[in-house]
């Protein structure tokens, strides 16, 4: 069936998140699954999931993430991206208003996601509903919070803004919100996400590097490297109950407190993944034929 696997891929521009995957799939293991994806438009990192650590996704995808927007004042799309069409345009602002306003933007804030993108509203995709013409797709603003934004460089009409921001976050909504903010207009005009928690586009593999999705290794220093998770050494009578969904107060007992996943360890391998929240076993390691 493929092999179990985590690791980070580095999405190109022009290709799907999912034709992304296909190659992953044909190459590793048809069982895999993203911990989020990019806009067609944008490039950068994205970390995979194949078999067993499929489980995983969820404790992957509430990692905050660094984005390197280029943002282009004066215009704004209907998608607020570089595919759209232009549906508002206004004169572009200065330097220091920009700045001024990229400062008031950082924090802890609502914000109002993209009519084109995947959230279900009844039932629909918003962005399904935004092309069949609907005028209001029934969005609400979401709690996000865009903890630091960098002004990389400033050539009129072009912005250059680095990016720190939690999950559920929109850089597309934040270019929008920004150009309002400056009495603009303003869209996404390119879009490189170089980071996803402690994870870093520079240590992915290209999408399109066939050799390297081949011969990808089992990645568990990934998985080592997940906020908030400890290996813990367990002896044979442990693991044989880990491996049938159990586990012994004698193992939980030796899990540090403040701890969020615990891999149980049984010889130097792992065994499987233990969620402290949720108090179960989230994922079974083991090798697949």
């Amino acid at each position: 069936m493929g092999r179990n696997a985590i690791f980070l891929v580095d999405k190109g521009e022009g290709i799907t998140s999912f034709d992304c995957l296909g190659r992953i799939k044909r190459n590793v293991n048809k069982k895999t699954g993203h911990c989020g994806t990019l806009d067609k438009f944008a490039h950068g990192l994205m970390i995979v999931l194949c078999g067993s650590y499929t489980h995983m996704v969820p404790a992957f995808m509430g990692l905050d993430k660094t984005y390197e927007a280029v943002i282009e004042f004066g215009r704004m799309t209907d998608t607020l991206d570089p595919e759209g069409e232009v549906i508002e345009t206004s004169p572009v602002p200065s330097e220091e208003v920009v700045i001024s306003a990229v400062r008031r933007l950082t924090g802890e804030q609502m914000q109002l996601p993209p009519v084109y993108s995947a959230i279900h509203v009844n039932g629909k995709r918003s962005y399904q509903m935004a092309r069949s013409g609907a005028s209001d797709v029934g969005l609400s603003p979401r709690l996000i919070n865009i903890y630091s934004a960098q002004v990389l460089s400033w050539e009129a009409p072009l912005l250059t803004v680095r990016l720190h921001v939690s999950k559920g976050t929109y850089i597309r909504s934040f270019a929008r919100d920004l150009g309002h903010m400056c009495s603009s207009s303003a869209y996404v005009k390119s879009l490189y996400r170089t980071q996803i928690g402690p994870f870093r586009v520079e240590d992915a593999v290209r999408f399109d590097d066939e050799n390297a999705l081949a011969s990808i290794p089992e990645g568990r220093e990934f998985l080592r490297m997940l906020p908030g998770s400890i290996e813990v050494e367990i002896d044979e009578t442990e693991a044989f109950k880990a491996t049938n969904g159990y586990v012994k107060g004698s193992v939980k007992d030796r899990i540090p407190s403040g701890s969020s996943y615990a891999i149980l360890m049984n010889g130097g391998s792992p065994v499987c993944v233990y969620s402290i929240k949720e108090n179960k076993i989230i994922c079974q390691v083991h090798n697949e034929d």
